[in-house]
């Protein structure tokens, strides 16, 4: 069941992307449901993800303790 939330909430940041401000709810979201070893793995998808999409980096800093 956790995997599946964790795929769900790499879908979910992938639809709005397109929107910072939904996109940073979102990581929050994930930071507050997801399982410590899920955050680490989303921290390194969000890397890879937002590589090319600045906008998207101030959302990064949501996620470093």
């Amino acid at each position: 069941m956790a995997r599946a939330m964790f795929e769900y909430t790499k879908t979910v940041l992938q639809k709005v992307s397109f929107n910072s401000d939904l996109f940073c709810k979102e990581v929050e979201k994930a930071v507050k449901r997801l399982l410590p070893y899920e955050i680490d793995e989303l921290t390194i998808w969000l890397r890879q993800f937002t590589a090319n999409k600045p906008e998207l980096y101030s959302c990064l800093a949501l996620i470093r303790e």
